[in-house]
This record gives structure tokens, C-alpha cells and sequence, in this order.
């Protein structure tokens, strides 16, 4: 696994194109010029790692636009130590950079290949998630529950509620709602029963599809 000044060089023209769009968080920023985003990317795709946009990988599945995991990261607010429910592993990169903000982070994947190649993959570059799991994201992790964050990575047609009862009190959870295009929806749980809720804006993800075994 190669990363060499050049591919540092090419993180921080990326972080710099991040900066243009918008994003602001210097530890989101840090964590683009720190994570060698070519190597969750099959090698011939190399010449496409540090440029923003999405790419496919493993099981039709997509490694998200840099814009998109560094504006939903940001969004989020993640401090040191805050427990980060992740809704679609997918590559890993978006696991990467919530680790890289100090987060424990709890990620489930329902494509089983990518779940056994991400496994392996991320403790190879130093990443070590609380818990990565197959399984299905419209039921969470309720034995985990509750978290301070949770991030959904692909385009949900509607918003769980099981999801949103494991977010605590003050917590903050962001997902994409929509079927062909999704809005960007951050919520912030307010009491038990209450909820503020945000749009963001328009999104283009993969669907976020329930576990078949």
C-alpha cells in the first residue's frame, strides 16, 4: 500500500477545493490531507482518488464525493470521544475520517462483500472502529444505543424511527431522505419526544437498502 508525496500533495489541493466550496472545520480538513482516500479505491481508479467526486466500488456501491463525507462530517459537529452510530460503512473513508475526529465510531454495512473486505481493510491503515457490523442500518444498534451522532451514507425513502429513539437528548443525526435525489435532513433531538429538523440542501446517494439474508 503506496502513499507518496505526491498523493499528499494531491489531499491538499483536494482540502483546498473543499475549502472553496464551503467547509470550514479545520479538523475535516485535516483529516482530507490526512487519509490516502486512494487506497479504499481499486488502483487502476487511482487518477480518480483526490478528485471530488463519487466513484463506484464493490457490490454497486460508491466511495462518496470528498464534498459530500467533509459537509456531512462538519454538519455533524463530531467532538473527541463522541459515540458516532454510522449508517453504510461502504468503503470505509467516511469511518476513516469520523476516527480521525476522535470519535468511537459504530458502523453497519448490509453488502456482505464490502462488510468482509472493510474489516480487513481499515485495522491494515491503523482505523479501528468500536464495532463494525453487518447487518441491517434501518434498525441501528439499539444494545449500543444511545449515541451522541448518528450518519446515514445512503439515500433512505423515509426516516427510521428506530434510528432516530437511539439518538440522545441533544444529539445531532444527519441522512439523506429521498428516492432518485435525497434532501440532506439533520435532526437534533431536543426531549424525548421532540425533535428539531433541518434541510440541507440536495444529495445524490446510493439507496439504503434492509438486510436480506
Amino acid at each position: 500500500m503506496r502513499d507518496t508525496t505526491k498523493h499528499q500533495g494531491l489531499r491538499n489541493q483536494l482540502a483546498t477545493v473543499l475549502q472553496a466550496k464551503g467547509i470550514t472545520d479545520e479538523k475535516v480538513l485535516m483529516a482530507v490531507r490526512k487519509i490516502p482516500r486512494h487506497l479504499f479505491m481499486d488502483s487502476s481508479f487511482e487518477a480518480h482518488a483526490y478528485q471530488d467526486k463519487a466513484f463506484p466500488i464493490a457490490a454497486e456501491q460508491t466511495i462518496s464525493q470528498p464534498y459530500t463525507v467533509a459537509f456531512q462530517t462538519e454538519t455533524l459537529e463530531v467532538l473527541p470521544g463522541d459515540k458516532v452510530l454510522e449508517i453504510g460503512t461502504g468503503s470505509g473513508y467516511q469511518t476513516a475520517v469520523l476516527l480521525e475526529m476522535n470519535a468511537e465510531v459504530y458502523s453497519i454495512e448490509r453488502q456482505h462483500e464490502l462488510f468482509k473486505k472493510t474489516s480487513l481493510f481499515l485495522p491494515k491503515l491503523g482505523y479501528k472502529p468500536k464495532k463494525l457490523i453487518f447487518g441491517d442500518g434501518y434498525k441501528g444498534l439499539a444494545d449500543e444505543a444511545p449515541f451522541d451522532k448518528i450518519i446515514v451514507t445512503a439515500g433512505a425513502p423515509f426516516v427510521p424511527k428506530m434510528l432516530l429513539g437511539q439518538l440522545k437528548i441533544g444529539g445531532r443525526m444527519l441522512i439523506p431522505v429521498g428516492k432518485s435525489t435525497q434532501i440532506m435532513t439533520l435532526f437534533i433531538r431536543k426531549s424525548a419526544k421532540e425533535f428539531e429538523k433541518h434541510e440541507l440542501g440536495n444529495f445524490r446517494f446510493v439507496p439504503m437498502l434492509e438486510k436480506k439474508n
